[in-house]
């Protein structure tokens, strides 16, 4: 490409204006009209996925334009797995937001959920995760777990919001309108924003676990029951970190784990 390409190339970086874009497509050089046609498809790409965001927002705006100020989202990572904590997040965004490329935390891939919970940090009102013990989840059920750890981190939030956009699962709390939404995560961009916080917070945690433990292949399987987990449970039993209720372990009649209570604490952005 030679240099008045290049300078054509610069031209369309940023936010160039109408003016700009239509004097490079009034330009018949090759290297330019490639350039130019690159841009139109990346502004289109950016329009669907601002379209895509929009339509996330359809549950937060109608409570908006029932007079709500604050909307929660939460979800949680974790309820599944034979060994680890379960992990919850609750979520406020502003309500002028746009985080391009927010989803379903499971329909992403590791490294984009990095980047994503950076952003969710960095552009939210306030941020609440509840870290559930084994303890609760053995003494309560994984379902009550849920429903009393989903309600903690909701009241632990440092703004109040009027109403609570919640993942699949009822909940109550003083105050607050609740609305369950199946899928959730994949409908409400508060939900999605609490599923990626929820989602790398527990991911970080087995992988400091597999340091600990690494036969049992924590920072790959994230707890669940693959063939290297089940052999290492064989081989070397339970460690403190397995659900005493869960399936092998609940036959290995081990003593139930020590009691503790869940873990709250508000992440802080790093930017």
């Amino acid at each position: 490409m030679n240099n008045e390409d290049q300078r054509g190339k610069g031209d369309l970086v940023g936010e160039p204006d109408p003016d700009q874009v239509a004097e490079l497509a009034a330009d018949e050089r090759s290297g330019v009209q490639k350039l130019v046609v690159a841009y139109h498809k990346r502004q289109e790409k950016l329009r669907l996925e601002q379209q895509r965001f929009t339509e996330m927002l359809a549950y937060e705006r109608k409570y908006y334009d029932q007079g709500a100020q604050y909307i929660a989202g939460i979800d949680e990572a974790g309820r599944g797995p034979l060994a680890g904590p379960l992990v919850i997040a609750a979520v406020i965004l502003p309500q002028e937001v746009f985080i391009s490329g927010l989803n379903d935390s499971k329909q992403l891939s590791a490294v984009k959920r990095e980047q994503l919970y950076d952003e969710v940090l960095a552009k939210a009102l306030s941020v609440s995760v509840n870290v559930v013990s084994i303890s609760n989840i053995d003494e309560l059920n994984i379902y009550q777990a849920t429903k009393q750890g989903m309600t903690e981190v909701l009241e632990h939030l440092a703004i109040k919001p009027q109403v609570a956009l919640v993942d699949a699962m009822p909940i109550v709390s003083a105050g607050i309108e609740t609305v369950s939404l199946i899928h959730g995560d994949a409908l409400s961009a508060s939900i999605a924003a609490a599923s990626i916080i929820a989602k790398v917070t527990r991911d970080r945690m087995m992988i400091e676990l597999a340091e600990q433990y690494p036969q049992y292949g924590f920072a790959g399987n994230k707890g669940y029951g693959s063939r290297e987990h089940m052999q290492a449970i064989a081989e070397f039993g339970a460690t403190k970190w397995h659900r005493r209720s869960y399936e092998p372990i609940k036959s290995m009649h081990l003593p139930p784990a020590e009691h503790e209570g869940n873990r709250l604490f508000s992440p802080v952005s790093e930017k």
